[in-house]
């Protein structure tokens, strides 16, 4: 098995894990969805926050740009109304103009006052408000009559303006730190928010290899089994060979839909509901070693099944269908690595309270520095599943698989299982038919 799932290529087709097949890049389009679905969430927040913190922004530039207008307003009214032309509050100006004579504030800028207005109110208009520009500055202008004389009082914007712009420096830092703070936020909410899709794929991508995996072995047995069948029925053959055969493929036909059964209650062993029963695994060793018969004929590889220890219990607890598709995998990965004239030995032995299964052949062999990396779904550039299922299933029967072998020297791989003690256990399940004749 896992010298079984190193890639090869075979001619004209695709990459074959020696169980099943799976295209080099066959992630790469659900990593790119993942990756853009987050990367669009991550924009989408992060766009949000800072629309947030702009709008937020806005609100505070307008709150203090209305608050700074009323302020000089009232500043300004005040001063025009009580203020002396010699002592104006700070960045007010006043202008005082009565009948032929026209006094002006210390230090008052140059281009002002604005005469218009004062000519306008002088000459009976209402009190004004207005902005002027004079040497380059800004000015807030309000010219009303006080007493006998009409009086300017002009307000200096510039240091309005300074304070309104250290704050547009300041939200601007803020949108940037905040933007920043809004693609982390994002990043995390968008993984978070992609991760059951992430995992959905991957239950999917496992559903998918697991099925790849788990009908290749029966589909390829049945199809070897009719091209035997469709040769001795144009030769001939006798009939009740020929009844045989097609009791072998009822049987495997039957097996073929438990399979699929399983594979659609779950793509996962440990998830499956079946209770777990006595199960003769002599028995079902000498099943499939009947099963692969025909393949094994046409390969031109003899399978022998043993007992070290003669007739002894061999009943262990699980899942009937679970523990065949593990033989199966075995006894299929011996057929792809034993060349014509090999062999393949099916061994049972009921040692220290366990029944041990062990699959031996003669044929390419495997690095015993590789066998507990083989174990590992995908090894060697990615390829195969077969062994990983095979521990998978073990271990949901409390039991281990180990392999060994050697380059050139064939390889084994054992599994080892509680055995179900003839004292106190219950007889193990008879053999069912897998399928009620018609």
């Amino acid at each position: 098995m896992g010298r079984a799932f190193t890639a090869r290529r075979r001619p004209g087709g695709p990459w074959d894990g020696g169980v099943g097949r799976r295209p080099r890049d066959g992630h790469g389009p659900e990593r790119r969805l993942l990756v853009r679905a987050r990367r669009r969430l991550t924009v989408q927040v992060a766009a949000a926050v800072s629309a947030v913190l702009a709008a937020v922004g806005v609100l505070v530039l307008c709150f203090m740009t209305h608050g700074q207008d009323e302020a000089a307003r009232r500043d300004l009214a005040a001063a025009a109304r009580h203020s002396p032309v010699a002592y104006p509050p700070p960045c007010v100006w006043l202008f005082e103009r009565a009948a032929g004579w026209e006094l002006a504030s210390p230090g008052a800028p140059a281009g002002l006052p604005v005469r218009a207005e004062l000519d306008r109110v002088a000459a009976g208009g209402e009190p004004r408000v207005t902005r002027a520009e004079a040497a380059g500055r800004e000015y807030l202008v309000r010219t009303e009559r006080r007493g006998g004389q009409v009086v300017q009082a002009v307000m200096d914007l510039y240091y309005p303006a300074a304070e309104r712009a250290r704050l547009l420096r300041t939200l601007a830092l803020a949108e940037g730190a905040g933007l920043l703070a809004a693609l982390l936020i994002g990043q995390v909410v968008s993984r978070r928010a992609i991760a059951p899709l992430g995992e959905a794929l991957a239950r999917q991508r496992r559903f998918a290899a697991d099925l790849s995996h788990e009908l290749r072995t029966p589909l390829t047995r049945l199809n070897t089994r009719a091209q035997l069948l469709a040769r001795k029925i144009r030769g001939g053959g006798d009939p009740i060979l020929l009844l045989d055969e097609v009791d072998q493929l009822v049987t495997g036909s039957g097996q073929l839909g438990e399979v699929v059964e399983d594979l659609l209650r779950s793509a996962r062993f440990q998830q499956l509901d079946r209770p777990f029963a006595p199960v003769d695994l002599a028995a079902l060793a000498a099943e499939q070693v009947v099963a692969e018969g025909a393949r094994a004929q046409a390969a031109g590889v003899v399978i022998e099944l043993r007992r070290d220890d003669g007739d002894r219990h061999h009943v262990v607890r699980g899942v009937r269908s679970a523990l065949r598709r593990v033989i199966a995998a075995l006894l299929d990965n011996a057929l792809g690595h034993t060349a014509p004239g090999g062999h393949i030995w099916v061994t049972l032995a009921a040692r220290g309270g366990a029944v041990e299964l062990t699959v031996r052949d003669d044929g390419a062999g495997l690095d015993p520095a590789d066998a507990e990396r083989l174990f590992t779904p995908f090894v060697g550039g990615g390829f195969g599943l077969g062994l990983a299922l095979v521990r998978e299933v073990v271990a949901g029967h409390g039991g281990t698989v180990t392999a060994d072998g050697r380059p050139g020297g064939g390889a084994a791989f054992t599994l080892r299982l509680p055995a179900v003690l003839p004292a106190v256990d219950a007889a193990p399940e008879p053999a069912r038919p897998e399928k009620e004749p018609a």
